[in-house]
């Protein structure tokens, strides 16, 4: 079986979150006795913890991924679960997002011949809901058995224009909060008879809606503050409201914490009766510039493309964060990530079969 036959049976399972649809047994038959097999499953969710021990080398290397893909929803030009081939090109759901790089991390890890220590693979099949019963899980069990990896690379889809043009070395956090400010209901035509919280929170909104926190740095953009929803009243011209919602999200980088901005927030609502809630979803990580595992991807990358590759932490969230929250050195690199969640999702032929070499001279390599 080629890598782009492994790649087309993975997109032939309907994997929505967390339903693996026998993604797992597949997997399991194809890496065969040779990788022993950890099955952590919790509640809903099924993870799969496959490793192969060549020495006695303390070296843990793992590759981690998703076989779990979100809803193909409607309007596909061609059937989402049934890859299709065009002019080099592959259409399916989960083909950028990211049974590309499972499939290239599968191939290359059950052909290669030798490693100077202990290979790995963990998957999951709660990667694109909440997260809470997927990697961190199998994570924390492996730290229970003193068997956490040192290196980890996450095949999530990371370039943004040709095939080896970025890595992620880290990733932002994200800190949701809501603020619900009361005042006091009224008639519009008497407004010294209410307290209109539309209008307090209106006299510093200028103030806080797309304020950076801090400056950035070289890897991280500035942590800003961004207000996603605000709402209030009956939908009626003549009754001012008894309170208000609003609604925000930053994007955090490692020098911005919860604390930072529930004090921001204070600081502009110090006089207002209010409410602050805040959760964190993800925290920021960052792996060392010196790391040997960021050295080896770009190395490896550069031999199969020729391309000096970038290092970013821009974008969403990923599994990666829990790896980061364990101490694990990581990294994260798959084919262009342009159509990821969207309809007539595609990645080509070509970036698998590249990413497949270049799992394998970082194997064959490190």
């Amino acid at each position: 079986m080629t890598q782009i036959e492994l790649f087309k049976k993975l997109l032939q399972f309907k994997s929505i979150t967390p339903n693996d649809d026998g993604a797992f047994e597949f997997i399991s038959g194809y890496l065969a006795e040779e990788w022993e097999c950890i099955e952590l499953d919790f509640e809903d969710v099924k993870n799969r913890f496959y490793y192969k021990k060549f020495n006695e080398n303390k070296q843990h290397l793992c590759f981690a991924g998703h076989i779990d893909v979100v809803p193909a929803g409607e309007g596909w030009d061609t059937d989402p679960f049934e890859p299709t081939e065009k002019d080099g090109v592959i259409y399916a759901r989960g083909t950028q997002d990211m049974k590309s790089g499972v499939a290239a991390f599968l191939y290359a890890c059950k052909h290669i011949q030798s490693f100077d220590g202990t290979l790995s693979i963990l998957l999951t099949s709660d990667e694109e809901g909440d997260a809470v019963n997927g990697t961190v899980k199998v994570l924390e069990y492996l730290k229970d058995k003193d068997f956490l990896p040192n290196f980890a690379v996450v095949a999530e889809p990371t370039c943004e224009d040709i095939f080896g043009d970025a890595i992620k070395v880290g990733r932002r956090g994200s800190i949701n909060g809501v603020i619900e400010k009361v005042g006091v209901q009224g008639h519009a035509a008497y407004p010294e008879k209410a307290i209109n919280p539309i209008h307090k929170v209106s006299q510093v909104l200028h103030k806080m809606a797309g304020v950076n926190l801090d400056d950035g740095d070289e890897f991280f953009a500035p942590s800003q503050f961004v207000i996603t929803d605000i709402r209030a009243g009956m939908e009626v011209t003549n009754v001012t409201p008894a309170k208000l919602k609003m609604m925000f999200n930053v994007r955090n980088s490692t020098k911005t914490t919860k604390k930072d901005v529930e004090d921001f927030v204070h600081k502009y609502f110090t006089e207002m009766n209010y409410n602050l809630k805040t959760t964190q979803g993800s925290f920021p990580f960052m792996t060392n510039k010196d790391s040997k595992v960021i050295s080896a991807v770009d190395d490896a990358i550069k031999e199969v493309t020729g391309i000096q590759t970038k290092h970013s932490t821009a974008g969403g969230t990923s599994d990666a964060r829990f790896f980061g929250q364990f101490k694990v050195d990581t990294v994260e690199f798959g084919v262009i990530n342009d159509t990821i969640h969207s309809l007539n999702e595609r990645t080509t032929i070509k970036e698998v079969e590249d990413l497949t070499k270049v799992f394998e001279v970082l194997i064959s390599k490190f």
